[in-house]
């Protein structure tokens, strides 16, 4: 997932992680955390294991839900245990039955009580002679108040004909479209039939067929395992066109022609990452951009990744996040954290190899403004975040709706790992990572699993640079390390130079050469501006640049972040126009709570985010309620 959508920690829930009922021991005083457990799940994976879904499921838009059934193929790993516990968010079930040697039995259920961000744990008793292997046969549908799924209708859609619905199901969102064991520490293969709309495709993070008639039915399979938060699926009036051998795009028609282009570089993508970290073990890669809502920069849904039409800039400035999410395909899918707590595994290790990856494909002064930027944006998380929640690996089983990470284990993973690669050379840690991704290829790995394996394969060598020691300092302590390697970009220094002197009027805006600067060059200028710039100079820039009409989206950010922060109101017609634009996190939530933080406009961006809201999918209208509150206090 790309990248450091809102200040939530991997944007896990909605508005926050909150942890579940203590234990008496826990009241009690005493500490039981156990850094290996998930403490965002119900499922009783020490007891039940599933190892496939089978899904039938009907999409039905006028109902905005799904209906069908869910069979969980299950082992059981606990001979005594009688009860399977599954995670569910409103979801409707009908009927529960064990099928086992082809016999389907009845089996009451329960729902447990129900949790606000976690969901409603779903009981099931199994009868008596229920075997070591069994299927669970789950009749249920979905609500049109998912947190997962989101329902358009034609208008917000590009062609404005036909509806279309996509899901998000990272990170515990899958409960609200599949009764399931929702956590990354199980793995699972699935298929599904998907029933639809006739004129309607149905997409899903499975098995593609480009040349796949519209019949209103359509079959998936996923023969590698995944885990839950990977489950993905669209449907709409869906297109597809070529990007290389392996690698193309699904769009709507009206997006095709300029989504073939912005991304023409993604069959070079992958053939240089098999280059450097060894095989692409997941078929085709596919990308599947979606209506302005979708609530994320991309998300690395196995053989299709889900993209934010934001990234059309026209001129594939923005195709760094096309790298991130295949990154991840080594990085997260095929080596997956076993907990949220070990998410920077995930995060920070795709977002060192998106750099990797763009320094070849296109060149290392491009990527090391990038990096500047990345270590910016991590600076002010630092100033935020709360010291608990500055590690690498922070403690998760006790957070409240004021604790985020931010952006850290993306940022500051990224740059763990190029200390790592500085130390050790990049030839020997490119050696590490592919074999790493080797090792623990379909499974899933803790910080502490990592942290023993870089010990035994690097740290231990005679005459390492590193001790186990400092990579701990990185993984378990707040802030930085003394000896971080800190970002330096040229082109960027030239812009923010080039900042202070124009706003002291030591040089005309029209001297400025921004038709030769890269937008990443544009952003750092508009960042590097005195905090004490007039709106009079603000005018200017605007006029001479057209920032408020930009057609680059982290362009568009960074100005209107500062329009809010400073109040240059006569911007703000053009604030809410992107506001209204935009449907992803990273992109408005920051200046909905720059207009709420600024003294005067707290009321005016609660107006505004009632006006937009019912276009925003539900994880970034959670996102934005939480950046309001917290401006409030």
């Amino acid at each position: 997932m790309y990248r450091k959508p809102v200040p939530a920690f991997f944007a896990l829930i909605a508005a926050a992680f909150v942890v579940t009922a203590c234990s008496n021991d826990e009241e009690a005083g005493v500490d039981n955390y156990d850094p290996a457990r998930d403490y965002f799940t119900f499922a009783n994976t020490d007891q039940f294991v599933t190892e496939h879904l089978a899904l039938d499921l009907d999409v039905d838009f006028e109902a905005q839900q799904l209906q069908g059934f869910a069979m969980l193929t299950m082992r059981r790993a606990d001979a005594a245990a009688s009860q399977v516990t599954l995670d569910t968010r409103d979801l409707t079930i009908a009927s529960v039955a064990v099928l086992q040697s082809g016999n389907s039995v009845p089996a009451e259920f329960k729902f447990g009580e129900e949790h606000a961000t976690l969901g409603t744990p779903l009981v099931i008793d199994l009868p008596a002679d229920t075997g070591a292997s069994f299927d669970l046969i789950i009749e249920y549908h979905t609500s049109p108040s998912s947190t997962a799924l989101q329902w358009l209708p034609p208008e917000l859609t590009a062609g404005g004909k036909h509806p279309l619905m996509f899901s998000q199901s990272q990170a515990v969102h899958a409960r609200s479209w599949i009764p399931l064991q929702d956590t990354p520490a199980i793995r699972i293969t699935y298929e599904a039939t998907v029933r639809t709309p006739r004129s309607l495709l149905a997409v899903m993070s499975a098995n593609n067929n480009p040349l796949t008639p519209r019949t209103g039915e359509y079959h998936f399979d996923m023969p590698q395992p995944i885990p839950s938060y990977l489950l993905a699926i669209a449907v709409g009036n869906l297109y597809f066109a070529p990007l290389g051998e392996d690698t193309g795009v699904y769009t709507e028609p009206e997006l095709l022609d300029a989504s073939v282009y912005e991304f023409a570089d993604t069959q070079a993508m992958l053939e240089q990452a098999e280059a450097m970290y060894g095989p692409y073990d997941w078929g085709r890669y596919d990308l599947l951009v979606l209506p302005p809502s979708f609530p994320y920069g991309g998300m690395e849904n196995p053989r299709l990744s889900f993209i934010t039409p934001s990234l059309l800039a026209g001129d594939r400035s923005l195709v760094s996040v096309i790298a991130h999410e295949l990154a991840h395909s080594w990085s997260g899918n095929l080596v997956t954290n076993a907990t949220w707590r070990d998410g920077w595994l995930n995060e920070g290790m795709t977002s060192y190899i998106e750099s990797r990856l763009m320094e070849v494909i296109y060149d290392v002064d491009r990527v090391d403004e990038e990096r500047v930027l990345s270590y910016r944006e991590l600076l002010q998380d630092l100033e935020e975040v709360p010291e608990h929640m500055q590690a690498l690996a922070p403690r998760l089983d006790d957070t409240s709706t004021e604790d985020f990470q931010g952006g850290i284990h993306y940022s500051k993973g990224q740059l763990f790992l190029e200390y790592l690669e500085k130390a050790f050379g990049r030839e020997a840690f490119d050696v590490f990572l592919t074999a790493y991704f080797q090792e623990f290829a379909f499974g899933t790995i803790t910080t502490e699993q990592f942290l023993d394996y870089l010990e035994l394969n690097l740290l231990s060598q005679e005459g390492s640079p590193v001790t186990r020691d400092q990579a701990e300092q990185w993984t378990y302590q707040p802030g930085l390390p003394e000896d971080a390697l800190i970002p330096r970009s040229t082109n960027l220094d030239s812009a923010a130079a080039m900042a202070i002197a124009w706003a002291k009027d030591e040089v005309e805006l029209a001297e400025i050469p921004v038709g030769n600067w890269s937008p990443q060059a544009t952003i750092h200028f508009i960042n590097s501006l005195p905090v004490e710039l007039s709106g009079a100079k603000l005018a200017e820039l605007d006029a001479g640049w057209g920032l408020g009409k930009t057609s680059n989206a982290e362009i568009g950010r960074t100005w209107f972040i500062q329009v809010a922060t400073r109040r240059y109101t006569d911007a703000y017609a053009e604030l809410e126009a992107h506001l209204n634009r935009f449907g992803r996190g990273r992109l408005i939530a920051p200046v909905y709570s720059a207009l709420a933080s600024n003294g005067e406009d707290r009321e005016l961006a609660l107006e505004m985010f009632e006006r937009a809201r019912g276009a925003y999918h539900p994880i970034t209208v959670g996102w934005i309620e939480a950046g309001l509150e917290r401006a409030a206090d």
